[in-house]
């Protein structure tokens, strides 16, 4: 079935082109008057403004403007001794026109909308590929198909037309009201012919509370997948089969699996005409691993397509900062261990943890943290404006709590083999590069002597550490160790080593 809503802009644009005077008077019940239920911005941007008599207090609701709760306009009310209170609004330039209303709302609840538009709106049909390369704030009208649903409230939607994807936040209904996705009865699979203006949200690319053109449903569509008797789309490390039930009303059903995951999933067996296919994965020996593949049938005379994700989990793989950061974002788990070096908000898990190679930010990890503690994560490799982060994060063990100490404060201190301490200095003697026995010294001329520097807290990055990792005298370095006598002489012993920062 196809559907088609319009919205009237040019009906909007020839009403404020003949009821925008501040001369004209809009009467309203209950005492309340504005000049002008339409107001008109240039679309090179700049102001408008209209008269609001009310015999009662008043106020703006800007909710009708609001897009990622942040309106495009801004206001201001003016009172002028003796004359009608004004309410200003203005906005910058923008690329294409756009639309929106706000409410004034008196005390008694009577309520007035007044109409915005700057410019008038042009729609440029695109591909996906072309919505990702072009500027923030055009209009887009795009085709493609829905991949996934992720909020079934606002419709938060993903489309894909085969030269990328992009993300719907945001659908409206065929009367133009939020809330109500539900109403269009969009599925997975459906092809989708949408218009709304584009927006980057971190580094997702979006349309924002779009219009529904046109739904032409999909005839395949995949039902519900099962492992093992139970209903789920995650297969266990150790592998197995995976059943999709599918509904088809085409021409039989053919199955893509894409080719970067054919070396670890198959089709063992295509039943009842294509109602039941058999997915099997080999053993997962590294991390956790996904992919999509693709339901395919026709009419005859076009094909129709329904997509389905399969995941399956992995082992943790275990890796230094700087391995983690040169990784590509995925769904792989990673195991970091490193010394919190900034803590911005310990209660919501965001914090920077550092290692002999580097550093790298924890974003929403679940479990707290503080301030010198070394910690082990597990999460995946996410980013954030092309800057490395660890996403999806969890707080494995907090393995240790150290304190940050002067050296000379350290040497004073008294032997305690369970009390652990952060000390930074530069390296002035390499005793020993097999097991990193090292002098440091700080600003102030103070030395200690650390017996060993191993590069993790397991110990296993022990020997040659130094000589591996090419630290040499004149680099300044960060470690945690414990305070130890020898010959009543005081040292640091098995120092982790967690920041280097290199001479030249």
């Amino acid at each position: 079935m196809k559907l088609k809503y319009f919205v009237p802009m040019f009906i909007m644009a020839l009403a404020m082109l003949t009821s925008c005077s501040d001369d004209e008077v809009v009467t309203y019940p209950d005492g309340l008057r504005v000049s002008s239920s339409y107001m008109a911005l240039p679309v090179e941007g700049g102001t408008a403004t209209i008269t609001v008599d009310c015999n009662q207090k008043w106020s703006v609701d800007t909710v009708g403007a609001f897009t990622k709760k942040t309106p495009w306009f801004d206001y201001k009310i003016i009172e002028e001794k003796d004359l009608l209170p004004k309410l200003q609004i203005s906005a910058d330039a923008t690329l294409d026109g756009r639309s929106t209303s706000f409410k004034i709302v008196a005390e008694n609840g009577t309520t007035q909308i007044v109409n915005v538009i700057q410019g008038l709106s042009t729609v440029s049909t695109a591909t996906c590929a072309e919505v990702i390369a072009g500027p923030d704030s055009k209009t887009y009208r795009v085709k493609g198909v829905c991949t996934g649903i992720a909020n079934t409230t606002y419709g938060n939607w993903y489309l894909n037309d085969g030269t990328g994807e992009i993300y719907i936040y945001g659908t409206l209904d065929k009367n133009g009201a939020t809330k109500n996705f539900l109403s269009l009865g969009i599925e997975v699979g459906d092809e989708i012919t949408v218009e709304g203006p584009k927006t980057t949200y971190g580094s997702t690319i979006e349309l924002v509370n779009v219009t529904v053109i046109a739904i032409n449903k999909s005839l395949i569509k995949v039902d519900s997948t099962y492992v093992g008797g139970v209903a789920s789309n995650e297969l266990p490390l150790e592998g197995g089969e995976l059943t999709a039930y599918v509904t088809c009303k085409g021409q039989g059903v053919t199955v893509d699996i894409p080719e970067d995951a054919k070396e670890w999933l198959s089709i063992s067996a295509i039943k009842n005409g294509g109602s039941e296919v058999v997915f099997k994965a080999a053993p997962n020996t590294g991390g956790d691993r996904n992919t999509t593949v693709i339901f395919k049938t026709t009419d005859g005379k076009k094909e129709y397509n329904s997509q389905m994700a399969i995941a399956q989990k992995g082992a943790i793989v275990p890796l230094t900062v700087a391995e983690f950061n040169a990784k590509e974002v995925g769904d792989v788990q990673y195991r970091l261990t490193g010394l919190v070096t900034k803590v911005d908000d310990a209660a919501a898990g965001k914090y920077y943890i550092s290692d002999y190679t580097g550093q790298v930010y924890v974003y929403k990890a679940s479990g707290e943290v503080s301030l010198n503690d070394v910690v082990t994560i597990v999460g995946k490799h996410a980013e954030f404006k092309g800057t490395p982060q660890v996403g999806s994060g969890k707080l494995e063990e907090v393995c240790a709590s150290a304190e940050p100490i002067s050296l000379a404060d350290f040497n004073a201190a008294a032997d305690d083999n369970d009390k652990l301490y952060v000390l930074t200095g530069k390296i002035v003697e390499i005793v020993n590069d097999k097991y990193g026995n090292v002098y440091i010294e700080d600003e102030n001329g103070e030395k200690v002597y650390l017996y060993g520097v191993y590069g993790d807290w397991t110990g296993e990055n022990k020997k040659n550490f130094i000589t591996d990792n090419g630290i040499a005298v004149g680099d300044e370095i960060t470690v945690v160790t414990i305070k130890t006598s020898h010959n009543d002489a005081p040292q640091g012993k098995n120092a982790v080593c967690f920041g280097v920062k290199k001479a030249n």
